[in-house]
């Protein structure tokens, strides 16, 4: 879409573009360092009965916020497409590496705490709270980079896939499709990945591993699922009045 920009009717429709995407990127990214803090810092038990029938559902609190970050990248590859979805999803990914960087800054500047065999000072200690927070979210961090780089990257290449197969139609199809598939990749991957290669999370005694961990992914996967499905209708209404307000037409390539 390429008009003279010193009209100033397409000044002020190209500000309102620009202002978009940065409020888009801008919650998405807030989103992702939100979740990569709180992280395993605590699991939520939402577990519900039917009937006779105990049905286990718990989720790690850092995946409440995680929805919003697909509901992003869906609005900036449905309006600015796929090269501008890419250059956020690798800004995030820097991110958490900046995340980790100050979180390792933080433990090594003085004075020299003396740690545990737990990786933490004594209980007393008022660094203790600092030393807490930096490993669960380094933990947190380090599992989700490879799961969210391999999410986000799915979920922006079924998102363009679907609407190249559907030659732009059926909205609901690459909303849904990409976001389901996507996060099926990151419940499997950050569960496994923060269980097998950072031991973070710990297994209710009595249950098997392999009981534990399935519980795990199933949950998140669902909430996740279920917070995807519940975001259609708002993608649906705010595609349209976006694509009006901006004047951008989601089925032609966005150029600056």
């Amino acid at each position: 879409m390429m008009f003279d920009s010193t009209d100033p009717i397409n000044r002020k429709i190209a500000f309102r573009r620009e202002l978009v995407f940065v409020i888009l990127s801008g919650l998405f990214l807030g989103t992702l360092a939100i979740l990569n803090i709180l992280g395993i810092s605590r699991q939520i038990d939402l577990s519900f009965q039917i009937g006779t029938v105990h049905i286990p559902f718990v989720v790690f609190v850092g995946v409440l916020p995680y929805p919003i970050t697909f509901l992003c990248t869906d609005f900036i590859s449905e309006l600015y497409g796929k090269r501008r979805a890419n250059l956020v999803v690798w800004t995030g990914l820097a991110l958490n590496i900046w995340v980790l960087f100050f979180l390792w800054l933080g433990g090594v500047l003085p004075p020299h705490t003396e740690l545990g065999p737990d990786g933490l000072p004594d209980i007393y200690h008022p660094d203790r709270t600092f030393f807490q927070v930096r490993k669960w979210t380094s933990m947190a961090t380090m599992a989700s980079m490879i799961a969210y780089i391999s999410a986000q990257l799915v979920d922006v290449q079924v998102f363009h896939y679907l609407k190249r197969l559907t030659k732009g139609k059926a909205l609901w199809l690459r909303n849904n499709g990409s976001t389901l598939t996507s996060q099926m990749v990151d419940s499997v991957a950050v569960i496994l990945i923060t269980y097998f290669f950072t031991n973070a999370i710990s297994i209710t005694p009595g249950e098997t591993v392999t009981h534990g961990l399935i519980i795990l992914i199933l949950s998140n996967y669902v909430f996740k699922m279920t917070a995807a499905l519940i975001d259609t209708l708002p993608f649906y209404l705010g595609t349209k009045w976006l694509s009006s307000w901006l004047e951008i037409d989601p089925n032609k390539d966005y150029i600056t």
